[in-house]
């Protein structure tokens, strides 16, 4: 049997990758998750169970406990999403990011690589995929897209930390012949999204009648993707993508951020009519945008991120296949039905449980 290990498997996109994973393959999936603020077992909860499913809970700077995992799964490829991925707690603490993103990556590649070279000629079919961002290119003007081919100019640690693992992977293709892919993604939102990040945050910020802060004049534009869309792009490129490539993935959205509070909000009205809820009649509004207060801009704020897709949709044939318009009502609609889930991770309270390492499990 086929294995996938899914580093960060309990995050946000990565939970959603598991499970289409398991869906459109027969590989087993491997979860190797630290199970941080920000990655839960609640988000694997309905695939617990599945008989191709297996959870090890451990942290990828442990190069002994991966090589042990990679032993013990005997995986034909690695999805790589562990990352610390929130600018603003990059702008407040480098050095977490430095840990996870670049360390972490340099130790997950060198157990990787290790591994890789004992499999001889059962090799010759395994992929490593670094699941990274547009956010290393840096802020475009109001023209223009990122390209495979584009300069790097990180301008937040959280983005930095993310090049120099680009960086790292590339050159152990180039330097070590291991088959590494890279792709770099826009703004997800979707499903299990812990809300931090400007999506769950607004929505539930909202249906709960509290404020809605906008950095500086809320124009900063971002191409979104939802993160299905996301999931079936890195499938592709594990199956089909070229060895030593990298891959721009988009959703051809692109808004500013007053843009998306507005579509949010009428997501919102429609599900939760802002009539009706008593959160915003106490407060005497009649519309979710009476909630918007704008602060100040955040250091770095990069203006506008806009990707070209050209090279997965042409060689991979990889198309987005959800309209943001149904996206983002299907996400709206999902945070009011999982308003348990929204509260339990908020609090921390992730159900994790000890490590497990298989004694044997041969592919």
């Amino acid at each position: 049997m086929d294995t996938i290990l899914v580093t960060g498997g309990a995050g946000f996109i990565g939970c959603n990758f598991v499970r289409m994973a398991l869906r459109q393959t027969v590989s087993r999936v491997v979860v190797f998750d630290k199970l941080t603020y920000a990655g839960s077992l609640l988000n694997l909860k309905d695939v617990e169970h599945h008989p191709r499913y297996e959870f090890v809970r451990g942290d990828i700077a442990d190069r002994r406990l991966v090589a042990e995992v990679l032993q013990g799964f005997r995986p034909t490829s690695i999805v790589h999403f562990a990352a610390e991925t929130h600018v603003d707690r990059s702008i407040e603490g480098p050095r977490n990011f430095l840990d996870a993103n670049v360390i972490g990556t340099f130790e997950l590649l060198e157990a990787a690589l290790a591994y890789y070279r004992g499999l001889g000629e059962k090799g010759r079919d395994f992929r490593f995929v670094h699941v990274s961002t547009d956010e290393v290119y840096g802020s475009l003007g109001p023209q223009g897209y990122f390209r495979e081919d584009s300069h790097y100019a990180p301008n937040s640690p959280y983005a930095a930390s993310k090049a120099a693992a680009d960086h790292f992977v590339r050159a152990y293709f180039r330097t070590f012949n291991l088959p590494t892919l890279i792709t770099n993604c826009s703004n997800n939102y979707g499903y299990y999204q812990f809300p931090e990040k400007l999506v769950p945050l607004m929505l539930l910020n909202a249906a709960a009648g509290r404020n809605l802060p906008i950095y500086g004049d809320g124009l900063n534009v971002r191409d979104w993707l939802f993160v299905e869309d996301h999931c079936a792009a890195v499938l592709a490129v594990l199956r089909y993508g070229k060895i030593g490539e990298k891959y721009n993935i988009g959703g051809g959205n692109e808004l500013n951020n007053l843009q998306m509070l507005e579509a949010l909000c009428s997501a919102l009205d429609e599900r939760l009519p802002a009539k009706e809820n008593p959160a915003l009649k106490a407060r005497g509004l009649t519309s979710y945008l009476q909630l918007r207060v704008f602060v100040p801009d955040r250091p770095g704020h990069d203006r506008r991120y806009a990707t070209d897709t050209s090279r997965i949709r042409n060689e991979l044939g990889w198309r987005p296949a959800c309209r943001f318009e149904d996206g983002i009502r299907r996400t709206v609609r999902w945070y009011l039905d999982n308003t348990a889930w929204c509260e339990t991770v908020l609090a921390g309270r992730s159900g994790a449980r000890p490590p497990f390492i298989p004694d044997n499990h041969q592919s």
